[in-house]
């Protein structure tokens, strides 16, 4: 059996799971999600926990059960818990800006650069005054928070050589020595 798909998934209160033919339904206190699931695997619920199940021992059903396991995983860590990215825009001169709907990066291009906060995607400041060019992207939806940050990061990565661009938080960038360094 799969190592990951044979785990059961401990359904905690206050969510309530609804099995459907070809998707789930979990609802919780930040919000509800649907995830689809099909390729032959189902889920039961037994003793408030939630549990897929594969047909055979076929590669594909394989594949496919401790896919649908973790994804229903983390959509229930997502209705109860959420979904945290920090991240932060390094270099002089660089600068992020909060507007309503859109976060606008001023990052060295002849023009800034404004990306549009999606639905269902929450942006928020660092709590301390001091620090201006941090922020937190939040969500309910694992897949959807990491795309955005994905997306925000692909509009300049950190530079190896200056230390200059958009990172994440927790992200360790090494810098490069120049050619001056190496004689």
């Amino acid at each position: 059996m799969s190592r990951v798909g044979k785990q059961p998934i401990p359904i905690p209160e206050g969510v309530e799971v609804k099995i459907e033919p070809n998707r789930l339904l979990i609802k919780g206190p930040k919000g509800q999600l649907e995830v689809p699931y099909g390729g032959g695997i189902t889920f039961k619920i037994e003793n408030d926990q939630l549990i897929a199940i594969r047909p055979s021992d076929a590669k594909k059903h394989k594949a496919l059960h401790g896919l649908y396991r973790s994804l229903a995983a983390n959509a229930i860590k997502g209705v109860t818990e959420g979904y945290r990215i920090g991240m932060e825009v390094i270099g002089t001169g660089y600068r992020v800006e909060l507007k309503k709907d859109a976060l606008v990066f001023h990052v060295g291009y002849s023009h800034p650069v404004e990306i549009v906060i999606p639905e269902g995607i929450e942006v928020k400041p660092d709590p301390n005054p001091k620090v201006k060019n941090r922020f937190y992207i939040e969500g309910i939806d694992k897949y959807l928070v990491g795309q955005y940050a994905a997306t925000i990061r692909s509009i300049r990565p950190p530079m190896r050589y200056k230390l200059k661009g958009i990172k994440y938080i927790d992200e360790v960038v090494h810098i490069k020595q120049g050619k001056a360094a190496q004689k």
